[in-house]
């Protein structure tokens, strides 16, 4: 009975390290991950101490173990006294990756379902929501290297490509592949000139709604002009 006991403390004691050990790597990783994407980021401890977003994703991590074991009232409850802290509400539900930035973070949601991946950038007021009450996948799932604008809303089961930019303000709806930028509302697929937008970049990017209307401007000129040729046509000698 001694020598069980002594081996399932034994197995404890390992498994906690293990998990000890992972944590500070995963945390270590976070930190040196924020200082090369925010440019306000001057030294470690600055983002060790003061960055709520990354308490906000270092206590989901502790929120969402509790949730794998089916420990939900314990998860919740730690998920919500860190949305009181920080401002940043994360589902215990929702599995997030390494290196994600939520940057100065307030009123960012991610919902239960949500999937996220490596070395993402998140801005304030930002939704990762549902549609409705249906059950089972409901949340976006978002690759690695994904950059999000200040408030926008991706919702539903979609799926944001890795290297992926959604512009401020952007409501995504609809998937969006791989190294592509969307803007809009509803959002759609855009690109700048042909080109990758750089990283953090969140002002040059199109509008898809004024380039529709431009367009349109283009071509009733062009209808205008017409309809002014044939006008001159048919108007009798002498007339101007």
């Amino acid at each position: 009975m001694t020598e069980k006991f002594l081996e399932t403390a034994e197995d404890w004691r390992i498994r906690g390290t293990r998990a000890l050990e992972k944590g500070f790597a995963d945390l270590d990783y976070d930190v040196r991950k924020i200082m090369e994407r925010d440019p306000a980021a001057v030294s470690y401890a600055q983002v060790l101490l003061l960055y709520p977003g990354l308490h906000a994703v270092a206590l989901h991590r502790l929120a969402h173990a509790l949730y794998e074991k089916g420990r939900f009232f314990s998860a919740r409850l730690l998920s919500q006294t860190s949305r009181f802290f920080t401002g940043i509400e994360i589902h215990p539900g929702a599995k997030i990756g390494r290196g994600l930035l939520i940057d100065h973070g307030m009123s960012v949601v991610i919902g239960e379902t949500t999937e996220i991946g490596d070395d993402c950038t998140i801005y304030q007021g930002v939704t990762l929501g549902g549609t409705g009450k249906e059950t089972g996948k409901r949340h976006p799932t978002v690759g690695s290297d994904v950059m999000i604008g200040s408030g926008a809303k991706v919702l539903g089961p979609v799926r944001i490509g890795s290297g992926a930019k959604v512009a401020a303000g952007a409501v995504v709806l609809r998937d969006v592949p791989d190294n592509a930028t969307a803007a809009g509302v509803p959002a759609r697929v855009v690109r700048h000139r042909g080109k990758r937008i750089p990283d953090l970049d969140q002002i040059h990017i199109p509008d898809p709604v004024a380039a529709e209307i431009s367009r349109l401007e283009a071509r009733l000129a062009r209808l205008e002009k017409k309809a002014e040729e044939k006008a001159e046509e048919k108007a009798p000698e002498g007339e101007v």
